[in-house]
């Protein structure tokens, strides 16, 4: 992939991301991805987003862990990420001070886990339906009615 990683700016990107469900969690990171639309970009790029919540720590804390991914994603994503697909990156609260290598490993294993995910493609739970069997029943229900 000569053509590197092309960064995610706009929040209906990530939110697009956040939304195909497809994701993979590790100590490290978590990692989310969904193809790109077509018109969108150079089919051949691999586009990455970063975000830390408030939930990694204050604003140094946070800005580390992202500095932390974004050097893991030039690492790891040229070579086994999927041209195509967009990721977006999440730190953990234990990103910013976890090892290097470990950090590496942990989105090697998620990539690894993500395209699995492809190949058997799994529908995801939240599209599932939740209140019909597969004859169109309704479920019982697990409370007493009345």
């Amino acid at each position: 992939m000569a053509s590197g990683l092309v960064r995610l700016k706009n929040r209906a990107d990530f939110l697009r991301v956040a939304g195909s469900r497809r994701r993979a969690v590790r100590p490290g990171l978590m990692l989310q991805a969904a193809p790109r639309p077509a018109g969108i970009g150079d089919g051949e790029a691999v586009r990455v987003g970063f975000t830390a919540s408030r939930k990694v720590g204050n604003a140094v804390v946070r800005n580390r862990a992202k500095r932390r991914l974004r050097a893991v994603a030039a690492e790891v994503l040229p070579r086994e990420g999927r041209p195509g697909t967009d990721y977006v990156l999440v730190a953990r609260a234990g990103t910013a001070e976890r090892c290097y290598a470990e950090l590496v490993g942990d989105l090697a294993g998620a990539l690894r886990q993500i395209s699995r995910q492809d190949e058997r493609k799994v529908e995801p739970r939240a599209d599932r339906p939740r209140d019909r069997t597969d004859g169109g029943e309704p479920r019982p229900s697990r409370f007493k009615e009345g």
